[in-house]
């Protein structure tokens, strides 16, 4: 069976405050775009000592095989049904790493679903959720995988009605790697001026006034590149511009029909896709 996890972008991104347990708050809208990896399970065709054979294609991943979200989903379904047979699993990378759209957990959130499909698992939305916070912040999104409005460190969602079919996204990702670390030692947590949600209920071109991804600005000033392709998106005539999560990728929304010519004013590769 194959599955083809999609990518996210963040809708405005404010940190709100910071958690006893180390992570901070945040409010969000997660909005899922079709940028899409291909992920492939099939029963294990030889015998091996380990219970799941993991590859890979496309992008190249860092890393061990052990640390990839999609082995961490068998493993963690595993525990609770240990009659899951060995696997073969296949991840053909098409989303950046580490670029701020969530492909890795995407990977590992779609892993569960396909798993609890192909194996007749029987677990329900609410339950595959609970296994993917266990993955990670956004993984629990991806179980939905709609419009919704996000807040915690991300994993209690609110889906909302929010529907830009018809618009194409370009993504741009520079290649260059900002540490989330660092990126939220630069900001000091404050109460969003405006509900998110609210901003978002304004037509589309209304949102390049108010609407904010609170990491932009420190980061933006460190990687003037970064703040160059989001110049170059406006001058493209997109209709709204901004970072995704704590970056680097740029994302533009254009509107149904219009011309994209970002590709020939800027050295980065650009992806088009559809919401």
């Amino acid at each position: 069976m194959v599955v083809f996890p999609n990518c996210k972008i963040n809708l405005g991104l404010h940190i709100t405050g910071k958690r006893p347990d180390g992570y901070h708050e945040l409010e969000t809208v997660f909005y899922p775009v079709q940028l899409r990896d291909a992920l492939e399970i099939v029963h294990a065709t030889t015998e091996e000592p380990e219970d799941i054979r993991f590859t890979t294609s496309g992008l190249s991943i860092p890393g061990n095989s052990a640390s990839n979200l999609c082995v961490k989903a068998y493993q963690l379904l595993k525990k609770d049904f240990p009659e899951l047979p060995p696997i073969q699993m296949h991840l053909h990378k098409v989303i950046p790493m580490g670029a701020g759209l969530g492909g890795g957990s995407s990977d590992g959130a779609f892993a569960l679903k396909l798993l609890n499909e192909k194996f007749q698992l029987q677990l329900n939305q609410d339950q595959l959720i609970h296994y993917a916070a266990q993955l990670g912040s956004d993984c629990p999104f991806f179980i939905l995988n709609r419009p919704c409005y996000g807040t915690g460190r991300g994993e209690i969602l609110e889906p909302i009605e929010l529907n830009l079919s018809g618009h194409r996204f370009v993504l741009i990702h520079p290649g260059i790697h900002v540490s989330t670390k660092w990126a939220f030692e630069q900001l000091t947590p404050a109460k969003a001026p405006r509900p998110i949600t609210e901003i978002l209920q304004q037509s589309l071109s209304e949102w390049k006034r108010e609407l904010v991804n609170d990491f932009e600005a420190p980061i933006l000033r460190a990687y003037p590149e970064i703040a160059s392709i989001k110049r170059a998106l406006y001058d493209d005539g997109a209709v709204y511009a901004s970072m995704s999560g704590s970056g680097s990728t740029v994302f533009g929304i254009y509107a149904p029909g219009q011309a994209i010519g970002i590709q020939e004013k800027i050295s980065h590769p650009c992806q088009v896709a559809e919401g």
